[in-house]
This record gives C-alpha cells, sequence and structure tokens, in this order.
C-alpha cells in the first residue's frame, strides 16, 4: 500500500515548489519508490506546442522522475491565476472524482506520494454555480497531513500561526513545518525559529538555506511523516 503527504505554503512564492523537489529528491536517493502529484496547475507555458506544467517539470528534473506530465498533473491551465479563475476562462473546471482517481493511479505506481498544493492553503480550486472546492476539501478527501512550507523572513509568525489555524478549524493534520531561505546569519530568522517552537509546541522539521541542493533531513524521518493510505 501507498503512503501520502501534501505539501502546502503560507503562500504564494515561498518555494514550495523548490522544497518539494528535495523532498521527493531525498526519497528517491534513499531508494524509496516515490512520485509526484498535483491537482490542478494554472501558469502553464507552451513550449515546442506542449503546454508545460513548470512546477512539475521543475520536479521532475530535480528528483529525476520519470513520470509524464498527464500522470503528475489532472489540469493545466494556461492563464496565470488562481486555478479556479484559470478553469473559469478555460471552461475547463476540476472535478473532484478525477482528482481522487489521478492520485489513486499515481499510488498504484509508487510507494510514496507527495501532492503539492496550489498557492497558500486557503486556494479555490473549482468556484462556480455548480460546486466550489478548496484545497482543504481535497485533502480531506485523501485523507493527507500537511507539511506546511514557510519563509524564514519577517512576517513569518503571522503567516505559519494563521495557516495552522486554519487547518485546524478544517480539520488538517500539521505534519510538520519546514523553513526555506533561512540564513543563520540573520537574527529575525534565529528568533522566528524559536518562536515558532514556543507558538506551536514544536520546532521546524528542516531549514532550508538559500541554493541548497540537499534536504537536511534524515530519508527515514522524512518517510515517516507519510500516512499510509486506504
Amino acid at each position: 500500500m501507498s503512503k501520502g503527504l501534501f505539501i502546502s505554503a503560507t503562500g504564494t512564492d515561498v518555494g514550495k515548489t523548490y522544497v518539494t523537489a528535495l523532498v521527493i529528491k531525498k526519497l528517491v536517493q534513499a531508494g524509496f519508490k516515490a512520485s509526484y502529484y498535483k491537482a490542478a496547475l494554472s501558469g502553464a507555458e507552451w513550449l515546442n506546442g506542449q503546454l508545460i506544467p513548470g512546477d512539475a517539470d521543475y520536479v521532475r528534473r530535480v528528483a529525476g522522475l520519470k513520470q509524464s506530465y498527464e500522470e503528475m498533473v489532472s489540469y493545466i491551465y494556461e492563464p496565470a491565476v488562481s486555478p479556479h479563475l484559470a478553469a473559469q476562462l478555460e471552461n475547463l473546471p476540476v472535478e473532484l472524482a478525477k482528482i481522487r482517481a489521478d492520485f489513486q493511479r499515481v499510488c498504484a505506481g509508487a510507494d510514496y506520494v507527495t501532492m503539492e498544493g496550489s498557492g497558500g492553503i486557503v486556494c479555490p480550486i473549482r468556484y462556480d454555480e455548480r460546486q466550489q472546492l478548496f484545497l482543504a476539501d481535497i485533502i480531506r478527501e485523501l485523507d493527507l497531513p500537511v507539511l506546511l512550507v514557510a519563509d524564514a523572513g519577517l512576517g513569518t509568525l503571522n503567516s505559519v500561526v494563521t495557516t495552522c489555524e486554519y487547518m485546524q478549524n478544517h480539520n488538517l493534520r500539521l505534519a510538520g513545518i519546514i523553513l526555506n531561505n533561512y540564513d543563520e546569519s540573520q537574527i529575525i530568522h534565529r528568533d522566528n525559529r524559536l518562536m515558532l517552537e514556543k507558538l506551536l509546541g514544536q520546532p521546524p522539521l528542516a531549514l532550508v538555506r538559500p541554493g541548497d541542493q540537499e534536504l537536511a533531513l534524515p530519508a527515514e524521518k522524512l518517510a515517516a511523516l507519510y500516512r499510509q493510505l486506504d
């Protein structure tokens, strides 16, 4: 049976895809059979007649995956806007049944499946007259714990705590926090790390420094964050 983990962030451009790639790379290099999945991706770009999902392409290259784009991402949109708006513009709404089926197909070929979210945790994936679907709905449907990526700099205390409170209110399980862009020489980064431990009762699982090519977390400890799927 496969195990799954959802990776979200405190906002856009925090480094979620970068950290996701490091997570999967760590598992692959440790000999785990690992794969990637993303429900909806917007802002894809055309290259040689093919619409390229940038996040999935980056993860595939860094982690050395052999998955096709179609397997990695269920809905690929060109407009660089929120998935729900991109879906409206392209008249291609997200269907939860397809996400569930596609995720299960990825799980059938891997022992560890890492699902990357879109934007921050409060992200509408579909919002029309027929259905309103948010990331939280998808996470609960697939019953995945959440690994939260946050920036190490100014404002992260508020963004992390409010994100965690939102997750708690929506019955989402926090697997841990990774601080990205961490610089030990910056006093605010050091203080944020210590304050997060005081406020949340647990230290960040890992600190990712600018340019890191490896995740400073043992593969076995990382693998333990994944939940056994039914």
